[in-house]
């Protein structure tokens, strides 16, 4: 189910370079995303609406992508979580991602 992907570019190198530290970065990514209480895929979908947030384009993507592709999450999923975007951080945000979006699926 949760593939092991990371969104920083930076990651290849810290994985051919340093595999101390990534074996860690593993770790601490299977700590938090155990799907225990709150599923995965409710995780998934706070993830994308924390990178929308941040206005990370790259990651609201990547995350874009993986939430459709690993549970066939609809845009109306997508966009329930967008509007959370657009009432906590506003407008440049919540554009960005449904720009995105719109890219993606059109």
């Amino acid at each position: 189910m949760k593939e092991e992907v990371f969104f920083g570019e930076g990651m290849v190198n810290v994985k051919k370079d340093y595999p101390e530290l990534y074996k860690a970065i593993v770790g601490l990514n299977e700590a938090a995303y155990t799907g225990k209480i709150v599923d995965y895929r409710t995780q998934k979908l706070i993830a994308l609406g924390i990178n929308a947030a941040a206005s990370d384009e790259r990651a609201t993507k990547k995350q874009m992508i993986s939430a459709m592709k690993e549970f066939n999450i609809a845009k109306d999923e997508i966009v329930d979580v967008l509007r959370v975007v657009l009432l906590t951080s506003g407008m440049p945000p919540f554009i960005k991602a449904m720009k995105i979006l719109n890219e993606l699926i059109g």
